[in-house]
């Protein structure tokens, strides 16, 4: 039976024109104009995948994701995205969606992301059905890491790896910090594959997509009759990760009942299902992720102190992809072979104006971002070398804003005037300048600023919107 896709975009010709094309490539369609009754449709008819606009008249895309993966977790949802709101698009994907895809939409794109939704739901599902064991074959692919993923050159690359090759034979717990989409769970999957347990599963679960209901059950597993919609016995991620490694992305999300559990099972190395009575010996090794400080959340009360310390046996900060410029060119490259192989197509390389502008771009979106702006670029291109009329306008004219990100070449604008003598704009000029000096003595590690600022990472990049927002307005 064909899937089901739902298209969810208050632009109505858009949403005609990808229901038809849809249908021609074999697919089940069905369209809403409005984050509520995309929604609606959603619960009437559990979508196999989900197209939705990120900017919806009622609703945005992070609060329609929330919805469908509280009914559906298995749900595959892909963000349509303008190319501004990238660094949106980024954080959505932790909270779950599978891909963004960017404005103006193409259909050969569009159909390309579809198709690797479906590939990855198939690997899953014949990893169930096969057992825990082949879904670390399907999951690792037991293969040296150089085989999969590019290792870089960068000099804060090299002591990346070192730092992995010395901790991966160890059983310690290890807590990888990172942007989004800096490739931590590639790193959870590299120190894996270093170690004494690299013929056993590697499992990884995003804990930002786990509801307080559904936590206990994914990570458990649960008996047949447990709760209403238990039609079955299932695994646990615990379980399915038994004898190998479990990767916890994004575990700073985690509700904090659930971390009491946690905490328990890690102790005890013992684990039941939910519903169940049998008890199961645990011998695991666990690595997280996270995009936040895990010690200052403990120290704000979202995160529990007794769990940082049984996760934080060693710690790893990987660069974000700005801070490894000796790294870019080869991505480029690496990236362009793959999507060659993934679309059946032969490009020699890029234009000299295209890598000088890779060089130049901050990549708020690091390596993920990288990456699709090449896969797209090589959707579009019929030419030997990729040119610069294929990338997003964002990395031919970057703002000001991902100007100041990318190092501190650029201006910074602390001899800005006022307009008039007031207080309150003297004051906010004041702060702005404040935290483009801390930028700039970091190197533009925003991760460091915030902690030097005191103030979290998201407060941070607010109080640059807003200033920016504010001087648009101005001008």
């Amino acid at each position: 039976m064909a899937e089901r896709i739902l298209i969810i975009d208050d632009d109505m010709d858009m949403c005609t024109l990808l229901s038809r094309f849809l249908q021609r490539k074999g697919f089940e369609t069905d369209t809403a104009y409005n984050g509520n009754s995309g929604i609606a449709k959603f619960k009437e008819n559990l979508h196999d995948i989900v197209l939705c606009d990120f900017r919806l008249g009622d609703k945005e895309g992070y609060d329609v994701l929330r919805e469908i993966k509280s009914v559906k977790p298995a749900a595959t949802v892909i963000i349509i995205t303008g190319y501004s709101d990238i660094k949106t698009a980024v954080d959505i994907i932790k909270q779950g969606a599978f891909d963004y895809i960017t404005k103006p939409l193409i259909p050969d794109e569009v159909l390309n992301v579809i198709k690797r939704s479906q590939e990855q739901a198939s690997e899953r599902n014949a990893a169930a059905a096969a057992g825990s064991n082949s879904f670390a074959r399907v999951k690792t692919g037991i293969t040296k890491p150089d085989d999969e993923y590019l290792v870089g050159k960068d000099p804060s690359t090299k002591e990346l790896y070192k730092q992995i090759k010395l901790v991966a034979p160890t059983p310690y717990s290890v807590i990888l910090y990172g942007e989004s989409g800096t490739g931590k769970e590639v790193i959870g999957k590299t120190i894996h594959q270093y170690s004494n347990r690299n013929g056993k599963p590697f499992i990884a679960l995003d804990c930002g997509t786990l509801s307080k209901e559904l936590a206990g059950s994914e990570l458990f597993g649960h008996m047949k009759g447990s709760f209403t919609g238990a039609i079955s016995d299932k695994e646990g991620h615990f379980e399915m990760a038994n004898g190998g490694t479990l990767f916890l992305d994004e575990v700073a999300n985690l509700p904090v009942d659930v971390q009491a559990a946690l905490l328990r099972v890690i102790q005890e190395r013992k684990f039941k299902r939910v519903g169940g009575t049998k008890e199961m010996s645990l011998d695991i090794r666990i690595i997280v992720a996270s995009n936040e400080n895990l010690q200052e959340a403990y120290r704000k009360g979202r995160f529990r102190e007794d769990l940082f310390h049984r996760f934080n046996e060693f710690s790893i900060h990987i660069p974000a992809l700005r801070d490894r410029r000796d790294d870019v060119l080869p991505f480029a490259d690496f990236f362009l072979k793959k999507a060659c192989a993934e679309l059946g197509k032969e490009i020699e390389g890029f234009e000299p104006e295209v890598l000088e502008l890779f060089e130049k771009y901050p990549w708020p979106g690091n390596l993920r971002e990288f990456r699709n702006v090449i896969r797209r670029a090589a959707l579009l291109t019929s030419t030997p070398l990729i040119n610069a009329s294929v990338l997003p306008q964002e990395i031919i004219q970057p703002s000001d804003i991902y100007e100041r990100q990318a190092g501190p070449q650029h201006t910074v604008l602390s001899n800005t005037p006022l307009k008039a003598p007031d207080l309150k704009e003297a004051a906010s000029q004041a702060e702005y300048e404040t935290i483009l000096r801390v930028l700039k003595q970091v190197n533009y590690n925003k991760t460091k600023a915030a902690e030097i600022l005191k103030i979290d990472r998201k407060t941070l990049y607010n109080k640059i919107k807003d200033y920016e927002t504010q001087k648009q307005v101005e001008n």
